[in-house]
């Protein structure tokens, strides 16, 4: 099971996914649509969720390109399958049709990126330290270099933890203020004293918009809230599971019939 944004979805050259946690093979805390290659499930569901999530994209299983992500601001241009281990990074960009960038999050941000009007599309991982370092900002640049207008790119923020259940601490908050006192606006009180509250929705939302891009949209799902749908790291944390499952969310550019 998939959601489409309408913003990406109105592209007869763009096929994309923002895949919930139904509908594969995986069990117990990893039910059911595990696609994370970094998790300690069985290596074989792992494969046949991720086979399932190629063929709703219509590309070959070897053609679900993800990355080694490490909460970074790095972006890569992706020519075809990794030869050899994949590369360390949080963003990604491509013109090769029949190749879907994929990225991984359990409450961070998974942000799909299209110029459907010189094919070309990217992909970005953003936890808190990718959108403050500079992810969004690294995958716009990546498609540019390919031919991108950053006036005709859109952008699509898919499920997210929400500021209502991201609890953050003091020193967390101080880290945004120092760099710019503005981000106070993405905080609220929180119910302990010395935490607060964290918009991360929002926060992703500035800087897409900051960037000049075309059009942001947010489809306002939140990974903690909403078990039956999503996998969510923080409430495995506090939950004291050992593990948790990935979703994944892809793009890909369909090849046109003349």
């Amino acid at each position: 099971m998939y959601i489409e944004a309408p913003e990406l979805a109105s592209y007869p050259n763009i096929k994309h996914a923002f895949f919930t946690r139904v509908g594969g093979v995986s069990e117990g805390i990893y039910a059911s649509l595990n696609g994370g290659l970094g998790s300690s499930d069985d290596p074989a569901r792992v494969a046949e969720n991720r086979r399932v999530m190629a063929e709703d994209l219509d590309v070959a299983p070897g053609a679900l390109i993800s990355i080694h992500q490490v909460h970074s601001a790095d972006a890569v241009i992706v020519e075809g399958p990794w030869p050899g281990d994949r590369p360390k990074a949080d963003g990604m960009a491509t013109v090769v049709t029949g190749l879907a960038l994929a990225v991984t999050t359990a409450d961070c941000g998974p942000i799909l990126f299209a110029d459907p009007h010189v094919n070309v599309v990217g992909a970005a991982h953003a936890g808190w330290r990718g959108a403050l370092g500079g992810v969004l900002e690294s995958t716009i640049i990546a498609m540019e270099r390919l031919g991108a207008r950053r006036d005709k790119i859109v952008a699509v923020l898919g499920p997210t933890i929400s500021q209502g259940a991201y609890e953050v601490s003091a020193d967390f908050v101080a880290r945004f203020t120092g760099i710019d006192l503005a981000n106070e606006r993405f905080f609220i009180a929180g119910e302990r004293a010395g935490h607060a509250m964290f918009d991360l929705p929002g926060f992703i939302g500035m800087r897409l918009e900051s960037a000049g891009i075309g059009e942001f949209a947010n489809l306002g799902l939140c990974t903690y809230a909403d078990e039956e749908q999503f996998f969510s790291y923080r409430r495995t944390t506090h939950r004291g599971e050992l593990d948790y499952g990935r979703l994944i969310s892809a793009i890909t550019l369909v090849p046109q019939v003349l």
